[in-house]
């Protein structure tokens, strides 16, 4: 699955005017597309943008406590680091 094709599988939860996921790495999409079923059933769920920022996983989301994000930011920072590694 692409990027693209997660954020249309999860557009009911996107919020107007934003871009949603915009990392490419397939082990992340794969991961995210793994953890969103289980997200969209939280009250209140939506998600933003989901990207990398300066080497960095960043995710804003609404419902989600900043634990939750803290744990989904530092899952993608691992897997950004396995990606480059297998590059190498």
């Amino acid at each position: 699955m692409t990027y693209d094709e997660f954020n249309m599988k999860y557009s009911e939860y996107l919020e107007e005017g934003h871009y949603g996921l915009a990392i490419h790495f397939e082990n992340i999409v794969s991961y995210l597309d793994a953890l969103f079923p289980k997200l969209i059933l939280k009250p209140n769920f939506s998600y933003r943008q989901i990207k990398l920022k300066f080497g960095y996983a960043r995710v804003y989301v609404s419902g989600l406590t900043d634990e939750e994000i803290l744990e989904i930011e530092t899952e993608i920072d691992r897997l950004v680091t396995i990606y480059h590694n297998e590059l190498k």
